[in-house]
């Protein structure tokens, strides 16, 4: 592994995170445009491309990334609810995280029973 491609690649991500919080102080809309564009998962696809040049990992990849975007919004549905019924933002977030491990906990036995995932 060459530590400079490490570093290189956590700063680019770090900078995309920092990009979208600081938007979203001026509009929320855009940060969470920022966010929520598959840059992560297009990012980790071109490094594994890049690293393997096996295009049957990537597309295993991606396709395990598919089955599991539903699980991930699970915290996004939970916390805005929770927040709005005036709970601490400590606790929705934490009650958020739990319910949406337990829904990815979900998602990968379905993933496994019913796609080409391991």
């Amino acid at each position: 592994m060459d530590w400079l491609n490490v570093i290189g690649k956590g700063l680019f991500s770090g900078a995309v995170i920092v990009c979208a919080s600081e938007l979203a102080k001026k509009s929320t809309i855009f940060g969470a445009l920022v966010i929520s564009l598959p840059l992560a998962s297009i990012m980790s696809m071109t490094w594994l491309y890049n690293d393997t040049k096996d295009k049957a990992q990537v597309a295993d990849f991606a396709e395990s990334i598919l089955w599991l975007v539903i699980p991930s919004m699970v915290l996004f549905l939970i916390l805005p609810v929770l927040l709005r019924k005036d709970w601490e933002f400590e606790y929705a977030m934490a009650i958020g995280v739990i319910m949406t491990i337990v829904a990815y906990a979900a998602g990968i036995g379905i993933a496994k029973y019913f796609g080409n995932v391991s």
